[in-house]
């Protein structure tokens, strides 16, 4: 029964040239619009891959991600000195405002007066850190060049942290669903424990 269902799944090839425009579609999408689990996408993939004969796959998986993310970042950025140049603002600069707790954006600008672009590796890294200080860059009005040049660094270590988680949950069970649903709950743990925490912190000091 196995045996006729992975007979039935597409060949490796067909694999890769359908899950490399879509992991990157999805990628640019999930930074453009910060609703879909970007990093959980990445390690998904690089579980995927891990499984897969191809000597150049992860490093495939890499560079779309880490790609993806950085026309994502670059687009929301523009939009959003749209909206900052704009007389009565833009949605999109009203829509990521809105996903920034003030408390957060404080802290994010006071960490770009301290360490100016290079704070944009670590928002890339800590989750929900992005928003608040890419506002931060949009209300110091930072030029998109220089944005550009710090989001770079930001997206390779982004996309090589949610590679490696991947690669450890497929390393870890030797059936490639397996690896994946550990990828996503590992993915999920990461991502969801800091504002779980936010959130109990909150109703202590309630």
């Amino acid at each position: 029964m196995i045996d006729q269902v992975l007979g039935q799944l597409p060949t490796e090839s067909t694999q890769q040239a359908i899950g490399y425009p879509t992991l990157f579609l999805l990628v640019a999408l999930g930074s453009l619009v910060p609703v879909i689990p970007t990093g959980a996408l990445v390690s998904t993939a690089a579980v995927v891959t891990l499984h897969q004969t191809s000597p150049f796959a992860l490093l495939v998986v890499f560079a779309v991600a880490s790609g993806a993310a950085f026309l994502g970042d670059i687009c929301l950025f523009w939009l959003g000195q749209r909206g900052v140049r704009s007389e009565h603002g833009s949605k999109w600069l009203e829509a990521i405002t809105s996903r920034a707790a003030p408390e957060r954006l404080a802290q994010a600008q006071q960490k770009l007066d301290d360490h100016d672009t290079m704070v944009l590796v670590l928002s890339r890294l800590v989750p929900a850190g992005r928003i608040p200080v890419m506002l931060a860059c949009l209300l110091s009005r930072m030029p998109l060049r220089q944005f550009a040049r710090g989001d770079v660094p930001a997206c390779l270590a982004w996309a090589a942290t949610y590679q490696m988680i991947g690669i450890l949950g497929g390393s870890l069970f030797p059936e490639p669903w397996e690896g994946v649903l550990a990828a996503i709950v590992l993915t999920l743990l990461i991502s969801g424990t800091p504002a779980l925490w936010r959130r109990m912190r909150a109703r202590t000091a309630d």
